[in-house]
């Protein structure tokens, strides 16, 4: 255990990556970056965390923020009821006038799981809490041959413990960042680079040439498969949008590309491209759609295209945009 503390720690010192979040320990910060990399890769939050803070220096100007203009920073990053659970959060810390410094509190804030918690308290507070995510779960697995199910109820438990002892409780946030730069950057899904690992002598699935079986991870639910249309449709320098409800369950005040529904007798006029899009378990195969101009806009708004950067709109639309701005190009 002390060894692998040690080689990982030192190892971390030499090779760590230079990332913008790691250059602070607030609080604030670590709190962004933290709610950012779930479920996004690091280098997509890069961009957006620097933007971010730019935007939103402090607990103050992210608690008073207009939703528009917070969705609008957040666009292109997906999930947004992170966006929405920051202010949320931002705004109870402000009330409370500090930041929460244990790991309790910090987990009853909204948007804030066990992994987001843990992280803060160790980076910023020094708390001996271990941070449990998927390149964690990688190394614990290989490092000690474990093949117990991580998308379990029981393996997230056990991994869990086995975390906690391992932790460095002397600096647990170096060791948390040492332990996930490791399964990012050395102890990949496939193919990891025991030859450079600096634990390969401690990894007893290396010892006995499972690492590329481990982790296990078994999963019962299927992938859902759906084709859908969207229209593309301009009239002088704007185009036709609609907008999710406040109280829509899925990303709400969000601008969409209309669809049938929307525009029950619009009539298409020519495909202009498609793209895929995936959502945790469904995958979408979407048809971006040039139509003539309605009678009836239904629920739309023309919207200036112009003026779209400006808006929360959903990665549906972004994406169709980006497949007619490419048409667009190749007939210039």
């Amino acid at each position: 255990m002390q060894v692998f503390r040690a080689d990982l720690l030192r190892w971390y010192s030499a090779h760590k990556r230079d990332l913008p979040w790691r250059q602070a320990r607030d609080p604030y910060s670590v709190w962004i970056s933290e709610t950012m990399l779930q479920q996004t890769r690091v280098a997509a939050v890069i961009p957006f965390y620097e933007r971010f803070l730019k935007q939103f220096p402090d607990l103050h100007s992210l608690a008073n923020a207009n939703e528009s203009t917070l969705l609008a920073s957040w666009a292109g990053l997906g999930y947004y009821h992170r966006a929405r659970n920051l202010q949320k959060a931002a705004r109870l810390i402000e009330d409370a006038k500090k930041f929460p410094a244990s790991y309790d509190e910090i987990r009853k804030l909204p948007g804030v799981g066990n992994y987001t918690a843990a992280a803060i308290a160790s980076i910023s507070f020094d708390l001996p809490y271990a941070v449990l995510d998927g390149n964690v779960f990688r190394v614990l697995s290989r490092v000690l041959a474990d093949g117990t199910n991580i998308a379990s109820v029981a393996g997230r438990k056990h991994f869990a413990k086995q975390a906690e002892i391992l932790l460095d409780p002397r600096q647990p946030g170096t060791y948390n960042q040492a332990v996930m730069e490791l399964g990012a950057t050395v102890c990949l899904p496939s193919n990891p680079q025991c030859l450079v690992c600096p634990v390969t002598h401690l990894c007893k699935a290396r010892t006995a040439g499972e690492q590329d079986r481990l982790p296990v991870k078994v999963i019962n639910k299927k992938s859902a498969d759906e084709k859908r249309t969207v229209f593309w449709i301009v009239r002088d320098g704007r185009v036709l949008l609609w907008q999710r409800t406040a109280d829509s369950r899925l990303m709400p005040g969000f601008w969409e590309l209309p669809e049938r529904a929307h525009l029950p007798n619009v009539e298409p006029v020519r495909e202009i491209g498609s793209f895929r899009h995936g959502i945790t378990f469904h995958k979408y195969q979407f048809s971006v759609v040039e139509a003539e101009i309605p009678n009836d806009i239904g629920p739309c708004h023309w919207t200036e295209i112009a003026n779209l950067a400006g808006l929360p709109l959903s990665t549906v639309v972004r994406k169709a945009r980006s497949v007619v701005d490419a048409v667009q190009q190749t007939h210039r």
